[in-house]
């Protein structure tokens, strides 16, 4: 087990599986000496843990905790790649997507949830550039989406 699972141990978390994708894509892709993650949504176990809107069938306190559900997914799919999360040496940037009700602007701080599992789980290689942005609609309804750079050692 790397250290960064066994800090992931230490919060009661668990890497899971790679989520398998939902079309014609891979869940993360290596260039060089980075890893690029599909987004990632929810998914437990491969079901979607809450559908809907934030702000409207979702609380701004349920998406944050989807969104570190999220950021867990893209390590996943991290690892997937680069074999041993011990090897990132960063987090570059991360990208959110949040389904949100019309009136709700409050992307940011569901976003806090991916960014804090970041850096709990790497320390200072978990800072990284962001954007929260809100959407209409997420695939399967999901309210949440995060995907991530990292950069990697070798």
């Amino acid at each position: 087990m790397s250290g960064v699972e066994q800090r992931l141990a230490g919060l009661g978390l668990t890497l899971p599986a790679t989520a398998t994708p939902a079309g014609a894509y891979v869940p993360a892709q290596r260039s060089g000496s980075y890893v690029y993650t599909a987004g990632q949504v929810p998914l437990v176990e491969g079901t979607l843990q809450v559908t809907g809107k934030v702000g409207a069938e979702v609380t701004p306190e349920q998406a944050k905790e989807l969104a570190r559900v999220c950021a867990l997914n893209c390590l996943a799919a991290v690892k997937s790649v680069a074999g041993d999360l011990d090897r990132v040496v960063r987090v570059v940037k991360v990208t959110g997507f949040v389904a949100s009700a019309p009136d709700f602007t409050g992307q940011p701080g569901v976003l806090n949830g991916a960014s804090e599992l970041l850096g709990e789980v790497l320390g200072a290689k978990g800072v990284h550039a962001r954007s929260a942005v809100g959407v209409a609609v997420l695939p399967m309804d999901a309210p949440v989406e995060v995907e991530m750079q990292v950069e990697i050692d070798g």
